[in-house]
C-alpha cells in the first residue's frame, strides 16, 4: 500500500473512532454542541436542506476531511509516526477548527459564542482522532511507492 492509500485508510479509521465518540456524546446528552459540527457546516454551505440530507452531507464531508488529514499526517510525519505525533496532529487540527470553522459557523473562536465547553469536547474528539491515527500508523508501514 502506498503512502497515500495508507494515510486514507488510517485517517478513515481514526475518523470512525472519533465519530463513534461524537455520536455517543450526542445520544447521551453529554455533547455541548447545538449540532454536530459536520452537519452545521453542511447547513452553512448548502442552506436549509432536509435533516437526512444534512446528516449525509455532513458525514460525507467529515470522512473526506478525516481521510485527507490522514494522508497529510502520513506525509508530514513520514519518518516519525507515533502516538504522540498523532496527538500533536489532532491538536493542530483542533486549533484550525477552533480558529476558522467555529467562527465561520457563528459559534465564535473556541465555541465561546455558545459555551466554552465546546472547546473541551472537540479537543477530546480530536485527541481520539490523533491518538488512533498515530497509534495505528506507527504499527504498520506502507510499501515504498
Amino acid at each position: 500500500m502506498n503512502l497515500t492509500k495508507f494515510g486514507i485508510v488510517y485517517g478513515l479509521l481514526a475518523t470512525l473512532a472519533m465519530t463513534v465518540a461524537m455520536v455517543l456524546g450526542l445520544l447521551t446528552g453529554m455533547s455541548p454542541m447545538p449540532a454536530p459540527i459536520p452537519v452545521a457546516l453542511a447547513k452553512w454551505a448548502f442552506g436549509d436542506l432536509t435533516q437526512p440530507a444534512l446528516m449525509g452531507l455532513g458525514a460525507l464531508a467529515h470522512f473526506f476531511y478525516g481521510g485527507l488529514a490522514g494522508v497529510v499526517f502520513a506525509y508530514l510525519f513520514k519518518q516519525k509516526r507515533t502516538l504522540w505525533t498523532g496527538f500533536l496532529w489532532g491538536v493542530l487540527l483542533w486549533l484550525g477548527m477552533q480558529l476558522v470553522i467555529l467562527p465561520l459557523l457563528g459559534w465564535g473562536a473556541f465555541g465561546t459564542a455558545i459555551t466554552p465547553k465546546i472547546a473541551v469536547a472537540t479537543l477530546v474528539l480530536h485527541l481520539i482522532y490523533g491518538g488512533v491515527l498515530g497509534w495505528a500508523t506507527s504499527r504498520s508501514r506502507p510499501a515504498a511507492g
